[in-house]
């Protein structure tokens, strides 16, 4: 976390991995506990690290928990993908707008059930590293809601909509339709670690005033803030993080500092 002097206010910088996994998505390593990732979160000199499995909400208060009175925010969070195949990042403020995103995925996820032998464990824990949980339907698929939908649903629950690591050439949405829709109201877009701002805005002008966050989509331990971005905030909260993606009020977020 740094000081940095701005015509609106002391603003602080605050080094972030807005995407990453728990063992509780299918592809997510059976290491990816929540007081792991906060854990080596704090180890990479992370301020603000989101949850985000595959449509999936269940690890975000455990992660919180182990964020308690340790120098880290939480942001809670999920990956849907969309019926376009496509994946998108939904953040949320409140546990009750989480729970009503985790019921709202609960109707939506096709009931195609997961192999283990095939795809991996899709297992909630609890603080003693029980299984509580496990979701007999694989979380990888696309829910039977199209990306406006979703983006309806986050933003009717208060959230932030932000697709995913968008010059991927699988399961982003420039890959999926070759655009970002227009008529799509979405609150950043996000690069992946080798995405490249200005190649993408040469083809995809219509991002040039669009906020964008750069993640880690960690499934794996030693991959955990490999690819942060900075939240240019006064404090670390949702609403600002909310403004950050927004641009206001001298809140922004950098790709590199």
């Amino acid at each position: 976390m740094y000081l940095c002097a701005d015509k609106f206010e002391r603003m602080n910088i605050y080094k972030a991995d807005l995407h990453t996994h728990t063992l509780f998505s299918p592809c997510g390593d059976l290491d990816m506990t929540p007081e792991n990732i906060i854990s080596i979160a704090l180890e990479k000199g992370l301020d603000v690290i989101a949850i985000t499995d595959h449509n999936a909400t269940r690890h975000c208060r455990l992660a919180e928990h182990y964020s308690h009175n340790r120098d880290i925010f939480v942001l809670c969070g999920a990956e849907v993908t969309t019926k376009e195949e496509a994946h998108c990042l939904a953040y949320f403020g409140d546990h009750e707008s989480l729970d009503k995103f985790q019921a709202y995925l609960d109707e939506h996820l096709p009931n195609i059930p997961n192999d283990p032998d095939i795809f991996g464990d899709q297992v909630q824990i609890d603080e003693e590293m029980n299984i509580v949980y496990e979701e007999p339907r694989l979380l990888t698929s696309a829910i039977d809601q199209n990306v406006n939908q979703i983006a309806d649903k986050v933003h009717e629950l208060g959230g932030l909509f932000v697709p995913a690591h968008i010059d991927k050439m699988k399961n982003s949405l420039i890959a999926q339709l070759g655009f970002i829709p227009f008529d799509l109201e979405y609150d950043a877009v996000e690069l992946s670690k080798h995405g490249n701002k200005e190649e993408i805005l040469k083809v995809h002008k219509y991002l040039k005033n669009k906020m964008f966050t750069r993640s880690s989509d960690a499934h794996q331990p030693d991959i955990i803030g490999t690819a942060p971005c900075y939240l240019k905030m006064e404090t670390r909260s949702f609403e600002e993080i909310k403004k950050a993606l927004h641009g206001e009020d001298g809140r922004e977020v950098l790709l590199s500092i």
